[in-house]
């Protein structure tokens, strides 16, 4: 089956929604999405949006905290792009209904709330599911526009290029898209195609992103010649549930923005000793800083407790954190709540410029899984949402401006030589020792020699996983665990090329920061 439309944006999550949204009055488009439209990173997103709304705050304030946060490495053309464009965000987001927390005493009318690397209160936020609340104001609009065509349940196995198809010039013409349900894969073409596929948490064990972050955009824009960036600087978000029936719950930097402190089993607080600026240190910080403590004294976690706040209180500010740990047992309000660090964000990807163009040629690229340079070596908190809606914005103007041809006649995916699958074991049992090598040799702290353990680990992976594809039908977990192959590759790659510890990025054999901070950048042969 082949179907053809103006744009295939292949990721529902705030970054694809607000695109499709934003060039569905114009042009007709296609939505593909794993599972539903609401399941998402984004839909997971506690803390809020960073964004310039108070008077007292200002732009050159919220550069400057994105910069002392991303330790040196952001893109300052980049970041005062965003930046510069989150209130009018905001606004955007505003008009389409999201819900944000009102605050009548507020100059704004709007509670803003202050995290770890904030010199102000500038989070905008929906209670603490600011995430989920953007995600199903956007899913409503989507559903209800007649010129976006939504495909749930459909996976991306590659992208149509036209030096696959033999042609002098380069550029995308599509996707080739697997309906995961009757398994059948479909050829969409596009005069622009965009990644808006998230991030790559999902290669290692223990993450706060759900199933769906699985590296997909990344995998396929490096096989289709694009250019990737900072792929060592993966962010471990300091405060994820520890409780055996938890899984991937994150606790909003928030709390700890609101007061909450870090604690050993003992009740003795930690943080003082790491930083000065003790719970509001940006993430990597902070999550180094309880690594370090957890492995020192064996412990299994540590703990975060607000329990001087009051039940009433952290009903109003965090009733969906406040829920989930009663039914686990734990009442914020009487005692702290078990942490850990886990795998959180992916501050480097496709290399982008500032309309979210990549390398080829009518392929963009926009939210977690784009490299823009806003990050740097650690994402500030609450940046990301912003960095989605923004870009969301630059690349549907880019779009509209550019009209580009549609595609010539595209060929169908060829499934003639595959037969299927003899023994699916394998598949899980790579996914497993993946994550398993990546949390154990790829984490907070790393060597060279943990390194490249983990590289020649992917390396004999990666050529069962080639095998395998090239032989049996694909499958969603197939299609997933080769981008999750892929994606590590990069990450071990970037990390061995850095020769420093910086941001995110920490090695033990090279613990200082060099005096000139630059992006690690790989192009594909």
């Amino acid at each position: 089956m082949i179907k053809t439309y103006d744009v295939l944006i292949l990721g529902s999550g705030a970054a694809g929604q607000s695109l499709a949204l934003r060039l569905a009055d114009h042009m007709r488009v296609a939505l593909v999405t794993k599972r539903t439209l609401d399941d998402s990173a984004s839909a997971w997103a506690q803390g809020g949006i960073a964004a310039v709304l108070d008077a007292t705050d200002s732009i050159e304030d919220h550069i400057r905290d994105t910069f002392v946060a991303g330790a040196g490495l952001c893109n300052e053309q980049a970041t005062r792009h965003v930046v510069e464009r989150g209130r009018q965000a905001i606004e955007w987001l505003i008009d389409r209904g999201v819900p944000f927390t009102r605050e009548d005493s507020s100059p704004t009318g709007y509670h803003l709330t202050r995290e770890g690397g904030h010199s102000h209160r500038r989070i905008i936020h929906a209670a603490d599911a600011t995430g989920a609340a953007v995600q199903r104001t956007l899913t409503d609009l989507v559903r209800e526009h007649p010129d976006i065509d939504v495909f749930e349940r459909h996976i991306a196995l590659d992208l149509v290029t036209a030096t696959k198809l033999g042609h002098r010039e380069r550029g995308c013409l599509g996707a080739y898209v697997l309906d995961i349900d009757s398994g059948h894969v479909v050829t969409i073409g596009a005069r622009n195609t965009v990644l808006a596929t998230g991030g790559a948490g999902k290669v290692y064990l223990y993450t706060t992103n759900p199933d769906v972050a699985t590296g997909d955009g990344i995998a396929m824009a490096w096989r289709a010649g694009c250019r990737v960036g900072n792929m060592e600087f993966v962010q471990f978000h300091p405060t994820c549930l520890y409780h055996p029936r938890a899984k991937s719950f994150l606790i909003t930097e928030a709390v700890r923005g609101e007061g909450g402190i870090l604690r050993l089993s003992d009740g003795t607080r930690f943080m003082p000793a790491h930083d000065e600026r003790a719970e509001l240190a940006p993430r990597d910080v902070v999550a180094r800083a309880i690594d370090f403590e957890m492995k020192k004294r064996g412990l299994d976690c540590v703990y975060l407790d607000i329990s001087h706040k009051s039940a009433d209180w952290l009903h109003e500010h965090f009733p969906n954190i406040l829920a989930r740990c009663l039914e686990l047992g734990i009442d914020l309000s009487k005692e702290p709540i078990p942490v850990v660090p886990a795998a959180h964000y992916t501050c480097g990807g496709v290399v982008t410029d500032l309309t979210a163009r990549t390398d080829l040629p009518g392929l963009y690229c926009i939210g977690e899984s784009a490299y823009t340079g806003l990050h740097g070596a650690n994402r500030l908190a609450s940046n990301s949402l912003l960095e989605c809606v923004v870009f969301a914005e630059a690349a549907a103007r880019d779009i509209l401006a550019s009209r580009r041809a549609a595609p010539g006649p595209l060929p169908v995916w060829d499934e003639s030589r595959v037969t299927d699958a003899d023994e699916e074991v394998v598949i899980s049992h790579n996914w497993d020792e993946l994550r398993r090598f990546m949390w154990d040799y790829v984490g907070i702290v790393r060597t060279t020699k943990r390194l490249q353990r983990a590289q020649h680990r992917i390396r004999l992976l990666s050529r069962e996983i080639h095998d395998y594809y090239s032989n049996f039908r694909v499958g969603n977990d197939l299609i997933e665990l080769r981008n999750l192959v892929v994606t590590a590759d990069l990450i071990v790659r970037c990390a061995l090329r850095r020769r420093e510890s910086r941001g995110l990025h920490y090695s033990r054999d090279y613990p200082d920061t060099l005096p000139r901070a630059r992006p690690t950048i790989l192009r594909p042969r």
